[in-house]
């Protein structure tokens, strides 16, 4: 639409000042930053318009930032502001960056037409804009802005249409799906509707795709435009939340007839059944799981109207702009204020949305309404606006989360240093005890059972469990209490069922049962796939630790990486396994006391104590612990999925990982070893308790303190936060030491056992060296050797885009072990399987398991379960097909155990395999 015929000298006169700006302007940042806020603003350089303009389409693509259309009042000399027509806009600008941090304006780029007041995201194929309006025309037009950094120019490449037009909403990214909410469909805020629609463009490169705009249900509340919709993560899912906005009272024209809205509403697309939904009634029908995908949440402070929002960190939101409505109540009463209007509110707000709170974020800078937020590298950028009814900006901002300095304190640095150095003091005293690989990687069997079993629970317990558990518990409830019960269940088997074939071998290596079982090629697979498994586990467990100490200290995670990974190898390579399994004894002892003393001080942290704790946690789900339904995919776990799963993850575990098997080789007899184990299973009935419990606290305590929350914090780091704030000097570093130390048993297990495996099942069997000293030096070589890959992986995985470290590590142990669990189910259980069977069903079983998740959205807790059926139904039904040479079993499957078999020798005969047995 062509501008009316009036405004071409206003016209004029903006194009008059442009000319004076060249085509590339360039210019430094400048840094203005709002005293005790929650953020820094920096202001880059104004937009070309000297004027600015409001509600253009903003985005980022290529490194650079895009800003199109919008609309303004030229005001020719000697005019009046008030005066004015407003004049809608196709000027395009691009701002890009050099590596020197100048920033460039690019312009003199047109829209195919004048338009304003629409949504956008920035996606990587573009810019996504989405209606507007030009005067009274309101479109349904979308369509795409791409930057190309080598012919400089801008191309807009048109996209399937709104099913209506519509103005003044709001739009937000999830995947590769835009989610578009709010606005009106006609000129005026009358027509305000409860459009909810979203476009997944994926399909657009799919010719079989519906490449076009579906409809969804909308919010469970009033009709709205000028709204705010933000995606963000709720402890579960990514969600849309839309927030406030403004809706006109029927029958009530003008100002008079405006209510702002501050109300809260929270979209789970997982929680979204789309054939439930009848897009012409506006009825949704969905049961079970996916009963409701929208939810209230707790209102804003204040309304927000034509502002902007976005995600910080990994689960806050901010409110950077916006009006509250209460200078339109003032201008009602006093109707000439419109002309003095002193701007909106310069203030932010910030919303958390795992606690449901808010907190007030500190002043702002500037405040600019009907312009979106998006995001350029690391920081938010907000570009022009409006300040004052009429009043537009050329500004430009480029916002950041403020971080806070958080001093450690050398009280607490004595503290953690001293510890560290008493574990590689651990280390040097017992290097004298190893003279032979049997000292080195069994202590000689002469290990207390008590320390064993500690040490079967501090390997188990990990750094994953000392944080991740009270993080996932603070994020979401207690359905993962039941998978850690499922070890008491396990520990018969173990028992009962493993440990007397290990023993009755005199094993090393768990997988030299495999040999005596099959043959030596499923042995050599096993224990490939083993060290496999414990060298990501490494990196991961240092990764999440690493993470957590970079909060607290001031070093990075990747310095916190490097330190755990050099002192673990300093006395595991020293030490062996009796160094390994004295330290794990006295970290035990460190982590469940320094948790006990932490959940006190969660508690009492809570307004109104102990009965709080219990209403809070009671009123909010978080001690919710089971989910009633089928759904195998679902992100909330179903019990038969926690219990299945954590069944096949400890079956794996307490039955072919090594790293536990070797705990069972350590003690005198198989007596001590049982007792061991059950030490393990029963310790770790109250600290799962303990530590679902610090997440419930966590949770409480910040309900109660959300401005203590950092969103510069991961959900991952939020014990470590209340560690370095809350926790008094001296006993924080005690706690943190117990951290690192947790990462340490872990780190130190995995590296002594995978030397143990090196060693054990690919050197020995090949008399690769040619005395019991070359053994020993090569064991505390491959000790090294394996802590620096684990440490160089560890690096890598330090990254802030995981949401749950914890989710991870449940996949890669689903991935390697849960096949293992399956081969060792296979040797135990049946007389019919063989070698050739068994190497197959192992083989196929991998094989499926590492193309799971790439074709299927089941749920990856219980890969393990999967893993462990997978090979076991291979490995059996192969073995009928395949010819193998027969074998003694006699001791090697539950059918051909001697019922006086009871020590930790091989005795008696042996009976040949039963072709038609089990």
């Amino acid at each position: 639409m062509a501008p009316p015929p009036r405004s071409v000298a206003r016209l004029l006169t903006t194009a008059i000042v442009m000319l004076a700006v060249s085509p590339a302007f360039t210019a430094t940042p400048n840094t203005a930053t709002a005293p005790n806020g929650k953020l820094i603003w920096q202001a880059l350089p104004d937009l070309p318009d000297p004027i600015g303009v409001a509600g253009p389409f903003v985005g980022v693509h290529n490194d650079a930032l895009i800003v199109a259309g919008g609309a303004n009042f030229p005001v020719a000399p000697g005019e009046d502001l008030w005066t004015a027509t407003k004049v809608w806009h196709d000027d395009a600008w691009v701002l890009t960056r050099d590596a020197d941090d100048t920033y460039t304006w690019h312009s003199g780029f047109k829209l195919d037409k004048p338009v304003a007041y629409g949504a956008c995201v920035s996606t990587p194929r573009g810019v996504v804009c989405i209606g507007g309006n030009t005067g009274d025309t309101t479109y349904a037009d979308v369509f795409l802005l791409t930057w190309d950094p080598a012919t400089k120019q801008i191309a807009q490449t048109p996209l399937p249409p709104l099913p209506q037009p519509c103005a003044n909403m709001a739009a937000t990214l999830i995947g590769s799906t835009v989610y578009v909410a709010g606005g009106h469909t006609g000129p005026t805020l009358a027509s305000a509707a409860h459009l909810f629609y979203r476009l997944d463009l994926s399909t657009l490169d799919d010719p079989a795709g519906s490449r076009q705009w579906d409809a969804l249900p909308p919010w469970p509340g009033p009709e709205r435009a000028f709204n705010l919709v933000v995606a963000q993560h709720n402890g579960f899912d990514d969600c849309v939340y839309v927030i406030g906005g403004r809706r006109q009272t029927p029958g009530v024209e003008g100002d008079a007839g405006i209510i702002a809205m501050a109300d809260v509403y929270e979209f789970d697309p997982k929680r979204y059944d789309a054939s439930a939904f009848d897009a012409a009634t506006g009825a949704y029908a969905g049961v079970g799981t996916f009963a409701e995908p929208w939810r209230r949440r707790a209102d804003a402070p204040k309304p927000t109207m034509a502002g902007t929002g976005a995600a910080i960190g990994q689960s806050h939101i901010f409110v950077l702009s916006g009006a509250d409505g209460e200078i339109i109540k003032r201008m009602l009463a006093d109707p000439d204020l419109v002309q003095h209007h002193p701007g909106f509110p310069k203030r932010a707000w910030a919303y958390h949305t795992i606690t449901d709170t808010w907190i007030d974020a500190g002043p702002i800078p500037s405040n600019q309404v009907t312009t979106p937020v998006t995001r350029w590298a690391d920081a938010l950028i907000v570009a022009a606006g409006e300040v004052r009814p009429r009043v537009r900006t050329a500004q430009v901002w480029r916002i950041t989360p403020r971080v806070v300095d958080r001093s450690f304190g050398t009280l607490n640095f004595a503290v953690l240093g001293v510890y560290l150095l008493a574990t590689v003091g651990v280390g040097v005293y017992f290097m004298r005890k190893n003279r032979s690989t049997d000292d080195f990687f069994r202590g000689g069997k002469q290990v207390a059972w008590w320390a064993a079993g500690c040490s079967i629970y501090a390997t188990m317990l990990s750094s994953i469990t000392y944080m991740a558990i009270p993080a996932k518990a603070f994020a979401q409830d207690w359905v993962y209490l039941m998978g850690n019960m499922m070890i008491i269940a396990v520990a018969p088997i173990a028992v009962y069922l493993a440990l007397p074939f290990f023993r009755r071998i005199d094993a090393t290596s768990a997988y030299e049962y495999l040999e005596q079982r099959f043959n030596r090629p499923v042995r050599l697979f096993a224990s490939a796939m083993f060290t496999l498994f414990h060298v990501f586990r490494m990196a991961i467990v240092m990764s999440l630790a690493g993470l957590a100490l970079a909060t607290v200290t001031p070093m990075t995670a990747w310095q916190c990486v490097l330190i755990m990974g050099v002192l673990s190898m300093l006395y595991s390579t020293l030490g062996g396994v009796e160094a390994v399994i004295w330290t794990d004894t006295i970290q035990t002892f460190v982590l469940l006391g320094g948790a006990l003393l932490c959940f006190a001080l969660m508690v009492l942290g809570t307004d109104g104590g102990f009965g709080s704790f219990v209403d809070t946690a009671l009123r909010e789900g978080k001690l919710h612990t089971f989910n009633l339904h089928l759904d195998p995919s679902s992100a909330n776990l179903a019990l038969w999925v926690v219990i299945v799963g954590a069944l096949g993850q400890n079956i794996s575990s307490y039955t072919s990982d090594q790293a536990v098997v070797q705990r069972y080789m350590t003690t005198p007899t198989e007596k001590r070893a049982a007792a061991s184990i059950w030490m393990a299973a029963i310790l770790t009935v109250p600290s799962t308790l303990l530590f679902f419990a610090l997440g419930t606290g966590l949770f409480t305590f910040y309900h109660s303190h959300p401005d203590k929350l950092d969103p510069t914090f991961m959900t991952d780091q939020i014990f470590p936060l209340f560690i370095a704030d809350e926790v008094p000097v001296g006993v924080a570093g005690l706690i943190v030491a117990g951290i690192f130390a947790a990462a340490q048993s872990t780190i130190s297990t995995s590296m002594n056992s995978t030397a143990t495996a090196l060693v054990t099942d690919f050197l020995r069997p090949f008399n690769v060296c040619r005395s019991e000293r070359s053994y020993l030096n090569v064991a505390r070589t491959a000790t090294l050797a394996f802590g620096v890959v684990g440490t160089l992986l560890g690096l890598l995985f330090v990254s802030p885009h995981i949401k749950s470290l914890f989710d991870q590590f449940l996949k890669i142990i689903g991935l390697f072990m849960g096949v293992l669990g399956g081969l060792f189910a296979l040797g135990i259980l049946t007389r019919r399987c063989n070698g050739p069977g068994a190497l197959v069903g192992v083989v196929c079983g991998a094989a499926v398991m590492f193309g799971l998740p790439f074709v299927s959205k089941i749920n990856g807790f219980l890969y393990a379960t999967i893993g462990i059926a997978t090979c076991f139904v291979i490995g059996y039904v192969v073995s009928f097909a395949l010819p193998a040479r027969r074998h003694d079993l006699t001791g090697l499957t539950v059918h051909t155990l001697a019922p006086a078999d009871t020590g930790d020798v091989n005795r008696g005969q042996r009976e040949p395999e039963s072709v038609g047995g089990n």
